[in-house]
């Protein structure tokens, strides 16, 4: 089922009202929502697939067009449509447009009069007959008013429209679109509690997260354009290879807090902050024609508190002149040393060239991630580790793994060991059990001979 509307009728305050959460921005400004947005729903033991669109603008300039192109994608493939109008300013040019462009999808449509918030808009809403949609269903999604009996009809228009597939649910479609270039199968979730390792992509405006993002899962699901910061939301998608399912977060850009506003950006970036803390995998993608700035320092430290392993990639690294790609790597090495083993991918999302090589190092991140070191064998390397360099004025007895996600280490010695000395242990680790780019934890405990 689809929300859609002109900008800033409140389809995004009817969405998060339907779901029972903030899951999509919302803000005074219009035109906040730019990409679809896919979330589970219930209403009444029903299940369905809720999608949250860009307003739909019949003129406007190139990123409002991709912005309606997404919408009218996303009629295309639903079972019913919601056509939120704002009361308060009544029937426009807009929403008529909305209306037709509705009906070529052909799909079946609610008119959904929003900011009715008391009974004396109520006479308002049935002037909206003359768009010719069918009668008009009055609701505030700010207060609540009235969604309850749109939603019952909801529940009675889909419920007969499609029979839930196996281990899905009834409203969905698309499930079976051809995979992309990267053979990949793509559905959409809002979240991942089975175990989906989750991969935030992060960076600055503009650095073509975005693009990257539509490479990978094989369709333009988030909205592309070169003005910095389209990105508005996160979008989680997952993604089915052959080594198994990934679900990949796309995140607003992050800016220095200094050039946020506390409006709809701000919340964009607490938006981003909280899918990358939630998440196993970092994907930090920096603009190679920039190289490695402060902000992407920053970022890189924010990953580093995640304590996620991270995959750098460098976009857009065909537009890097032959003489500059030097001064560019060694950008990246001076200010991202502290992640460590991270590999360092050159990439260019628009052409696709070099993104192969992305799917293979995250899997490789989470393997490593998870990864448990039999505790004979961990013994036998701390011997081998002690052998070739012993630690100054103390011995390390024996060690357990205590945990993954991180791989977590407690060292038994018999004296305080010197943290130069615990850094050549871990790279001896992360060698020795080919570990690669994820978090090292070491721990020590002091006692016994």
């Amino acid at each position: 089922m689809v929300v859609a509307g002109r900008p800033n009728v409140g389809k995004s305050s009817l969405v998060n009202r339907i779901v029972g959460r903030r899951v999509a921005v919302v803000e005074r400004e219009p035109g906040v929502t730019r990409d679809r947005k896919e979330l589970d729903a219930e209403w009444a033991g029903m299940p369905f697939v809720l999608v949250d669109t860009g307003g739909w603008l019949a003129a406007g300039g190139a990123l409002d067009a991709k912005v309606s192109a997404q919408a009218e994608r996303a009629f295309a493939d639903a079972d019913l449509v919601l056509l939120v109008v704002d009361v308060t300013v009544g029937a426009t040019e807009e929403d008529a447009a909305t209306v037709r462009a509705v009906r070529r999808a052909g799909t079946p449509m609610l008119l959904v009069a929003n900011k009715v918030d008391d009974a004396s808009r109520e006479p308002a809403a049935w002037e909206l007959l003359r768009l010719g949609a069918g009668d008009p269903w009055p609701v505030s999604a700010l207060h609540g008013r009235g969604t309850g009996d749109l939603l019952d009809e909801v529940v009675h228009r889909v419920a007969h429209l499609v029979a839930a597939p196996e281990g899905g649910v009834p409203g969905s479609r698309g499930e079976e679109e051809a995979a992309s270039a990267t053979d990949v199968e793509v559905w959409q979730e809002p979240a991942r509690e089975d175990g989906t390792p989750r991969v935030a992509l992060v960076g600055r405006p503009n650095a073509g997260k975005s693009t990257l993002f539509n490479r990978l899962i094989g369709e333009e699901r988030s909205i592309v354009h070169d003005l910095p910061g389209t990105t508005r939301d996160s979008i989680d998608t997952v993604i089915t290879t052959d080594e198994g399912p990934l679900c990949f977060v796309d995140t607003a850009g992050m800016r220095r807090p200094a050039r946020t506003d506390r409006g709809v950006e701000a919340y964009s970036t607490l938006r981003a902050l909280e899918s990358l803390d939630r998440s196993d995998l970092a994907l930090l993608v920096i603009d190679a024609t920039v190289g490695a700035t402060h902000q992407d320092q920053r970022l890189a430290e924010r990953i580093g508190a995640a304590g996620c392993p991270a995959v750098i990639v460098l976009n857009k690294w065909d537009l890097v002149a032959a003489g500059d790609r030097e001064d560019v790597l060694a950008s990246v090495g001076e200010r991202l040393a502290f992640l460590g083993m991270a590999p360092v991918l050159r990439v260019s999302a628009a052409s696709g060239r070099g993104v192969h090589k992305i799917l293979p190092a995250l899997h490789a991140a989470v393997e490593a991630y998870h990864r448990r070191v039999p505790t004979g064998a961990l013994n036998r390397a701390l011997r081998d580790i002690q052998q070739a360099h012993p630690a100054p004025g103390a011995h390390i007895r024996y060690g357990v793994q205590g945990a993954v996600d991180p791989p977590t280490f407690t060292l038994f010695a018999t004296g305080r060991l010197p943290q130069t000395y615990l850094r050549y242990v871990e790279r001896s680790l992360r060698d020795h059990f080919e570990l690669g780019p994820t978090p090292i934890k070491l721990r020590v405990r002091i006692g016994g001979k």
